[in-house]
């Protein structure tokens, strides 16, 4: 493939995306296009899933990192690849690695997901931890190659990886060519440069929408200031955009092609993550989530179709039950409150009865008796309920209060 200089607008081509199609033959699925009818009717027009969370290593990366490894010459397939990840593009480059029979070193935070770990082990990388953030690892990782002879393998600033993650939008094209809009997200904005050379030289009429974290967006700025800048603490639960500068090669062509750039908030990360699964019965992670809480936060500013990518489906567990717990208060449907109450037998169970009466179920009860802030006969109640959305809540808040009860949290 061709490599431009990193100052061209334009560093990749609508036959790069073409010839990365071809090299992805047989490696990568042609994954599904879904309808969502939930969003469909608040939108007013059809929305279409991109399900990428289904790709193999479960997400869009393996692609790109297929492509850019197949690419090498004999010479430093033999010198191995290094590479640098919070986790999807972790394990797309130890799979392309594997399949192409290339010894792969991946760096990856000290706080990256242990499935992510886990599964890029597995596929046969060999795994170091450092750092906390994407770009901490990004800079192990290429002193790493600087030292060994390693090839780096950027996650998103590199034309050969940017084509290799076009090919999705080229599949939007086949499988849903009536699409006006096409809603992505961005961290470094490798995806949603590759889609936009995709589908801007196809179809120039259809409108590519970025999507970015709140508390790690780094386009905004950027494209004020017209070039890459950092952010200094970037904060998402959203790890896989949870990117602190824009790729170079990919911000140019973000800012030549892509229309418009959102950002969502954790909540409306958390809502979606959780009609995701609710709805659509799909396992998505935050990132991957992003689109889906854009189309949520402002469902009138999206002309349809719209195809919404979903990036990837590597979620912890462990943060998929705080997520969607997050998501549930979010939409009023968790409730956690704490009360004092006379400490004598009984007392809990006439608690808990009143809860009954008003339809909430009790998730979890935290009984505190022993405590230096409570007085002789007093005990101090922890509930987490589970309730039907805001006006319920306000019901078990009042019923709770009507009952005698002292709500203190």
């Amino acid at each position: 493939m061709t490599y431009r200089t990193a100052d061209s607008l334009r560093s990749v081509t609508l036959d790069d995306v073409r010839g990365a199609q071809k090299m992805l033959s047989g490696v990568a699925r042609v994954t599904a296009m879904e309808g969502s009818r939930h969003l469909s009717q608040l939108v007013g027009a059809p929305v279409h899933f991109k399900c990428e969370n289904l790709q193999r290593t479960g997400s869009f990366k393996l692609r790109g990192a297929y492509v850019r490894i197949a690419g090498l010459l004999p010479e430093e397939r033999a010198a191995g690849v290094v590479a640098a990840s919070a986790g999807n593009h972790a394990q797309g480059v130890a799979l392309a690695s594997s399949l192409l029979g290339v010894h792969a070193t991946v760096f990856m935070p000290k706080g990256a997901p242990l499935p992510k770990i886990s599964a890029t082990r597995e596929y046969g990388a060999e795994v170091r931890l450092h750092g906390q953030v994407v770009d901490e690892t990004l800079a192990a990782a290429e002193e790493y190659a600087a030292e060994t002879g390693a090839v780096f393998i950027h996650p998103f600033d590199h034309p050969d990886v940017i084509a290799g993650q076009g090919t999705v939008g080229l599949e939007i094209l086949e499988q849903c060519p009536e699409a006006r809009t096409v809603v992505v997200g961005m961290g470094g904005g490798g995806l949603a440069a590759g889609i936009a050379v995709a589908v801007k030289a196809i179809r120039p009429d259809v409108r590519i929408v970025g999507v970015q974290a709140e508390g790690a967006a780094c386009y905004p700025p950027s494209l004020a200031a017209g070039r890459p800048v950092s952010l200094r603490n970037p904060a998402t639960m959203a790890d896989g955009i949870k990117v602190g500068r824009p790729g170079v090669v990919p911000f140019g062509i973000v800012d030549e092609l892509v229309d418009e750039v959102r950002t969502v908030s954790e909540d409306q990360l958390s809502a979606a993550l959780l009609l995701c699964l609710e709805r659509a019965k799909l396992v998505v992670e935050p990132a991957g989530a992003s689109p889906v809480a854009a189309l949520l936060a402002a469902p009138d500013a999206f002309e349809g179709p719209v195809v919404a990518v979903l990036s990837g489906g590597n979620v912890d567990p462990v943060l998929m039950q705080r997520v969607l717990r997050h998501g549930m208060a979010a939409q009023g449907r968790y409730l956690a409150v704490r009360l004092r109450l006379t400490d004598r037998p009984g007392a809990l169970a006439t608690l808990l009865g009143v809860l009954s009466e008003v339809d909430a179920n009790v998730l979890d009860v935290s009984h505190v008796r022993t405590d230096p802030r409570l007085g002789l006969t007093e005990a101090e109640v922890e509930l987490h309920l589970e309730t039907k959305g805001p006006a319920h809540c306000t019901e078990v808040g009042q019923a709770l209060r009507n009952a005698g009860y002292t709500v203190i949290g």
